[in-house]
């Protein structure tokens, strides 16, 4: 069996309320073992069988969007991925001591090159990017309330869905779960 934890998009944001509880019986009905949710934004640990990743997104997201009756696109990474996530340093300490916010964008593939040409489109002397692997790294200078960007900016330049999660909330996924 192998660790995964599940980052959803549109869980108890935008009017979407959904119960821990229920979302982690979605998640065992489903035949995932050790289901655990993290704070209440769409962060599902489970346990499944080795298999493709593709598959059991598509298997979450067939049943969320039966269940909840609206899409909930679904992001996987392994315990593992998710601790060299957390390790990876895509700015300069300097910078990160300064910042308002870094956010990691999740994404279900790598962006190609046109969309890489996008995204670093969007920085702004507010904004900066990198991309690493499946995952976006947005780090905000000032207030997020003060940027332009948001995951919904994101996705319409990139034509893809995606998911954000602070920093600090990968990092204690990492220490918990890994």
């Amino acid at each position: 069996m192998t660790k995964h934890i599940a980052f959803l998009r549109a869980i108890n944001v935008g009017g979407h309320t959904v119960k821990m509880d229920h979302l982690r019986q979605l998640f065992e009905s489903l035949g995932f073992s050790n289901v655990e949710t993290f704070i209440a934004s769409g962060n599902v640990i489970f346990e499944a069988k080795a298999g493709s990743t593709k598959a059991l997104e598509k298997k979450i997201e067939a049943c969320l969007r039966e269940a909840l009756e609206y899409e909930v696109a679904t992001f996987i990474r392994t315990d593992t991925e998710v601790v060299e996530i957390a390790k990876h340093k895509p700015f300069p300490q300097s910078q990160l001591d300064a910042a308002g916010a870094l956010n990691i964008g999740f994404l279900a593939d790598p962006l190609d090159d046109a969309a890489k040409q996008k995204l670093m489109s969007l920085r702004t002397n507010i904004d900066d990017f990198h991309i690493h692997g499946r995952e976006i790294y947005w780090l905000c200078k000032k207030k997020q309330s003060e940027s332009k960007v948001s995951n919904a900016t994101i996705e319409k330049a990139l034509a893809v869905k995606s998911t954000l999660r602070g920093v600090n909330t990968i990092k204690k996924l990492a220490e918990k779960y890994a």
